[in-house]
């Protein structure tokens, strides 16, 4: 691949993050530590140019993020866009600040979907989590706002060291609120995850019973339920081809208009990331110096340079691989033939049962 665009393949998945604002304060929020303030916030018309932008370079569906989407008093009009630009929708909501009416609106102006997170399936620890007393009721209030609606409902249960014990339970819950789908996400450490990472780090004796038990659910439920499932890093052999391949299938336009390849990519330094209000989105895409940085190989090391899985994992993160490493040209710690393997195991016993630094606004 080269900067020139030439043999580029076009994104996918666009995840839009509206707002950074959100009534709630979860420990494991993938938002970075610098949060957008509203007065920087692109408005809906931009919104609307950057949605007919992404259909051009072939995106065929855009995830409605956060912070918490509800927060903006113009989703209506942000949702009727991505149906105008021909966007499959998907909100991906806190449900607290979510009403029934709203919800009511977004469904007529063209919502395909919705994903509810829950913190855990026992309320008062649900709610401790998220840092927000009843944000476990009003959640369960408006998974049944969403079925009656008739929208398809995804479960997101972002697992870690104080729920992990309860994934069975999780998954019963998702049944029960009728969702057609669960993500069982153990937490990724970036942004405030990163920050509690010991108070977030399960054992890994509570990662091999989970994920056992995840398989076992799989096919007790399999035609009820599609249970989707990320393992966590720390306790990986192998790397995750993130986000598909750096610039490779998605991209992420944050709440102030910069486009980068992944969530967590403005914690590389010396990348330059550009901005929708000063490029269209195909420039971005195609040109960008950030997109451009670790497309192909030429920027990888070894083992990474020579190895038979590279066009299947791309090296694995490039944002972890400067976290852990301090090199996000270095082969991602995760996988086990990386120089830098041997970091995780410390990093993963120090969890410990320590209160959280909850994200904030």
């Amino acid at each position: 691949m080269t900067s020139n665009g030439i043999g580029i393949p076009a994104p996918l998945g666009l995840l839009a993050e509206l707002t950074h604002r959100c009534p709630l304060g979860c420990p494991y929020c993938s938002n970075p530590i610098a949060l957008d303030n509203r007065s920087g916030e692109l408005d809906s018309a931009t919104w609307a140019r950057v949605f007919r932008e992404a259909a051009g370079l072939g995106v065929l569906q855009v995830h409605l993020s956060g912070g918490e989407p509800a927060a903006r008093r113009d989703l209506p009009e942000i949702v009727e866009a991505a149906r105008a630009a021909g966007l499959y929708s998907n909100l991906i909501t806190s449900a607290v600040g979510l009403t029934p009416q709203t919800l009511s609106v977004l469904a007529d102006r063209g919502l395909d979907h919705v994903q509810i997170s829950i913190q855990d399936s026992e309320q008062a620890s649900a709610d401790h989590i998220a840092g927000y007393k009843g944000a476990s009721a009003r959640k369960r209030a408006l998974a049944a706002e969403v079925v009656k609606f008739g929208l398809p409902l995804t479960v997101n249960m972002v697992v870690h060291r104080a729920n992990i014990a309860r994934v069975e339970p999780m998954v019963d819950l998702a049944l029960a609120l009728g969702a057609s789908r669960i993500e069982v996400a153990h937490v990724q450490y970036y942004g405030w995850a990163l920050e509690n990472r010991a108070a977030l780090m399960p054992t890994r004796e509570q990662v091999e019973a989970a994920v056992g038990q995840v398989e076992r659910l799989r096919k007790i439920h399999q035609g009820r339920i599609v249970i989707d499932a990320v393992v966590p890093d720390y306790y990986a052999r192998f790397p995750k081809p993130c986000v598909g391949g750096w610039g490779r299938r998605s991209l992420n336009v944050t709440p102030a208009g910069k486009v980068l390849p992944c969530h967590a990519a403005e914690v590389i330094p010396g990348l330059e990331f550009w901005n929708v209000r000063e490029h269209s989105l195909a420039e971005i895409w195609r040109t960008s110096p950030a997109f451009n940085a670790f497309r192909g190989d030429d920027w990888m090391q070894e083992p990474c340079k020579s190895c038979a899985l590279k066009e299947k994992d791309f090296g694995g993160c490039r944002c972890q691989a400067f976290l852990l490493a301090g090199d996000a040209c270095a082969a991602d710690p995760v996988c086990h033939l990386s120089p830098h393997h041997a970091l995780l195991a410390p990093l993963a016993a120090q969890g410990a049962d320590v209160p959280y630094n909850y994200r904030h606004l």
